[in-house]
Order: C-alpha cells, then sequence, then structure tokens
C-alpha cells in the first residue's frame, strides 16, 4: 500500500490512510516518511472516511468489519481494492511492464526500474520491496519511483486471483510453484495473463513457465534461460561468488553479446537479471545498455541482505517465505562455508495450512546435517483466520526427515535460542514476510551475537 500511495501523492493526489500497525505502535519510522511525503494518517477507527467523495482503497488484510470499511459503506464511498486500483494505473499507462511469478517479482521489477531509469526513460516504478538503488535520507523506504516517463513496471501478485485485471504491454512470468493457489489455478491465471500482453517474457528454466512457452501460441515471445540454448537471450560463462554473479549473455535475434555482472549472489537472482534485461528490450533499450546499466544495481531490502557480522558470525536478513524461495536463499548460501542456524517465521496460518507438505520437504532437502531451524508461531496481527494448525507441524515433519528444527513459543525464544547456538563460523538467517519489525529482530540478533 505504501508506494501505492506515494504514486498517487507524486500524480497530485490527495490520499489519506489508515493501518493497524500504526494503531499498534509498529514500524513508526515507515508512518513519519509517508506523513513527511503529504499523506495524512489516521486511526483505524473510521474517523477518516467523512465524505461521500473520498475513494476507499483496501488491501486484502482489511476486513469488511473494520470502522473504516463500515463508514465508508454508510456515506456511500467508492471502493477498490489494492490490485483493482493498480491495475488501472499498469492499464492505462502507454506502455506498462508487470512482473508475475511465484518467487523473484520483486528483485526482478527492480532491476528493470533501474535499467530503464539509468538509461533515462524515466520510469514509473511499483514494487512490493525497498529498491536500494532509490534510497536517500530523505526517501529511505523507496518501494516506489515516481517518473515523468511514459513507462510503468510493476510487480503484480497472483496470491487472489486479481492478475486477471492486468493488460501490460509488457507481461514477465519467472516461475510458477505452489503458493497460495493450487498448481491448476496458478497455471490458468499466468496463461490468461500471458495472453493479455502485446509481448511475453517467459523462463525456460522453470519447467511450468516452459510448459506455457510450448503451448501457448504467444505473438511476441520473448525467453530466457541460464541453460537451453535455444532462448532468446542465454546465459553462458556463468561465474558464482559470495557477493555477486557474472556471465555472458547473448541474444539470439541479434547475436550480440554483453557481459552482465550483478552484485546479488545466487543463479536466481542471475535468472531475475535475464528476465529484466529481455523486459527491457522490449521496451527498446539495447542489450549492451541494460547489461551496462546492471552493473550498478545494487538490491533489494531483505533479499539476502546481510545484517553485518560479529565474532566471525554473519548475520542475514531475508524474504524467503514459501518453497521456492525458502529453497533459492538455502542452496545461495550453501555454496559458501558456515553452518545455517535459520529463524523462519511463517507468514501467516492459512499459508501453512495449504504448503504444510511442501514446506517440510523444502527444509528436509535444503538444510544440511548440522543446520538448525527455529520457528516461532506464524505472524499475525488480527482477524478471524483458523490458527489451529502452527508452526511444530512443520517442525515435527522436518524432525522426522532426520533434519534440526524446533518449534519454540514466541520470536523472542527463538531469538534466545539462536543467541545460545551461535558459534564463529555460523551464519544466522532471519527469514519470512509481512513483518517489517523481523529487520529489527535481525539487527537485535547481530547486537546480541557480538556482545556474548
Amino acid at each position: 500500500m505504501l508506494p501505492l500511495a506515494l504514486i498517487l501523492r507524486g500524480e497530485g493526489f490527495e490520499v489519506e490512510g489508515s493501518d493497524r500497525s500504526l494503531d499498534a505502535g509498529r514500524t513508526a519510522a515507515k508512518f513519519e516518511f509517508l506523513k513527511r511525503r503529504g499523506v495524512r494518517l489516521h486511526p483505524q477507527d473510521g474517523s477518516g472516511v467523512r465524505d461521500p467523495s473520498q475513494i476507499l482503497v483496501t488491501s486484502a488484510a482489511v476486513e469488511d468489519t473494520i470502522p473504516d470499511v463500515a463508514a465508508a459503506r454508510r456515506l456511500g464511498c467508492a471502493r477498490l481494492s489494492r490490485p483493482e486500483l493498480l491495475a488501472r494505473l499498469v492499464n492505462a499507462a502507454f506502455m506498462s511492464v508487470a512482473v508475475a511469478g511465484t518467487s523473484g517479482k520483486s528483485t526482478t521489477t527492480a532491476m528493470i526500474g533501474w535499467i530503464l531509469y539509468a538509461t533515462r526513460r524515466d520510469p514509473t516504478v511499483m514494487n512490493g520491496a525497498v529498491m536500494k538503488n532509490f534510497v536517500s535520507l530523505d526517501a529511505p523506504f523507496a518501494s516506489a519511483l515516481v517518473g515523468e516517463g511514459d513507462i510503468f513496471v510493476s510487480e503484480v501478485d497472483e496470491s487472489d486471483g486479481s492478475i486477471a485485471l492486468y493488460r501490460p504491454s509488457v507481461a514477465v512470468l519467472n516461475n510458477i510453484a505452489l503458493d497460495h493457489k493450487s498448481m491448476e489455478e496458478l497455471r490458468t491465471l499466468f496463461a490468461a495473463f500471458l495472453s493479455r500482453a502485446r509481448t511475453s517474457v517467459l523462463n525456460l528454466d522453470n519447467a511450468e513457465t516452459r510448459r506455457l512457452a510450448e503451448t501457448l501460441a504467444l505473438p511476441d515471445m520473448l525467453t530466457y534461460s541460464l541453460e537451453d540454448p535455444g532462448a532468446a537471450f542465454r546465459a553462458s560463462d556463468v561465474v558464482s561468488a559470495p557477493d555477486g554473479m557474472s556471465c555472458i549473455v547473448a541474444e539470439r535475434a541479434t547475436g550480440e553479446q554483453a557481459r552482465v555482472c550483478v552484485q546479488t549472489p545466487g543463479r536466481h537472482n542471475l535468472s531475475n537479471a535475464l528476465a529484466a534485461i529481455a523486459a527491457a528490450r522490449a521496451c527498446g533499450v539495447s542489450l549492451r545498455e541494460a547489461a551496462q546499466a546492471l552493473m550498478g544495481f545494487v538490491g533489494i531490502r531483505r533479499r539476502l541482505e546481510v545484517v553485518g557480522s560479529a565474532r566471525d558470525i554473519v548475520v542475514i536478513d531475508d524474504f524467503a517465505h514459501n518453497p521456492d524461495k525458502i529453497a533459492a536463499t538455502l542452496s545461495t548460501l550453501h555454496q559458501f562455508p558456515g553452518r545455517l542456524l535459520v529463524m523462519w517465521q511463517p507468514h501467516g496460518y492459512g499459508p501453512i495450512r495449504l504448503m504444510k507438505e511442501a514446506l517440510v520437504e523444502t527444509f528436509a532437502e535444503h538444510l544440511g546435517a548440522r543446520d538448525v531451524l527455529l520457528m516461532p508461531e506464524p505472524a499475525y496481527f488480527g482477524g478471524t483466520v483458523d490458527r489451529s494448525i502452527g508452526s511444530s507441524a512443520i517442525a515435527e515433519g522436518v524432525v522426522a526427515r532426520n533434519r534440526r528444527a524446533e518449534a519454540l513459543p514466541s520470536r523472542a525464544a527463538c531469538g534466545d535460542r539462536l543467541v545460545e547456538l551461535a558459534e564463529p563460523g555460523d551464519v544466522i538467517i532471519v527469514m519470512g514476510a509481512r513483518d517489517d519489525t523481523l529487520s529489527e529482530f535481525a539487527a537485535d540478533i547481530l547486537r546480541r551475537v557480538g556482545e556474548g
């Protein structure tokens, strides 16, 4: 919601809002940032909704029982969901790039946005994560960029089916894996999403997106791959390091080649870079321009972000929350020395119920024999969700697969256990989504480890 508010404010609209985190006193710095940008904030008690001419925009977490919604209904205010508003912006743009997929959306969106910005296209970018390239003292929460050019770049979500609303010029699909919906539902949603775009960008290294590339009659399709020589954009000479990746990218249509270097580790990030290059080419950026711009891309917050190190113990803050993202994070970190101490906070009770078996399988496969997984109960900020299945269901399954896992009653208990277990040479990873205070938790763990 924050980047949407910033974009609308930047376009001259009067923007107001409420948030249960504001009422609870969480993430105060983020709300102060919004105030400095001219966004008026109210308690979530209905007091901010006072005129029939107002439009109420709600996120998926906002239930009909919340006072703001009741006030809007009483006054007859128009109401939009977050994706309905975002779809209006995407569909109205002269040139739009919509980035979809189970994993890698935020990073790929930020890469595309940076390429277009660095090559003077002056895009507007809507992201679900803070883009480090655009962070400044004045904009510490740069999850949006408001440009004056005619290109609008946004990540789009499939979790609630709202991806059906978007009609982008360029549709990027990184991958398809189990997350919020069944695989059959995801295949249908993503196929329709691609079919509505003028140009589609697909990953041939993911079995599901490859199948769509092979079966859909898409008029203008750009494919990319780290492996397949038949892809429109193919990587070779891949070099992996703790602080980044590099490769040679060849464009099949032109025969042109360029060295691409990214300052983010992991093969999945090199794959994201190929997706960004393909999307940028669809916007008229040359391969060489795109490759040169990516050398200056410094990543996004909470994606394998090193918080710091103390006593030869490294602390990393990471957004991984579904099986695909967790596997990518753990696989990347296992390329380098060090036992992994993983604190994973599930991002909700519903996802545990839907993905229980897949999560157990992912942790069992990607945790090493010496690694330790610690889990508090899922993030919960109110509402009527069924909380009958919690973290212990995952921990028990992982232990049954001969890996170390513990479900603890609270995040504070997990912090105490991390500090107790940590030894020189270890890597501590704090993973989870939908909770900005996880970064504060990671910073506190670093402080405590250093004091030990």
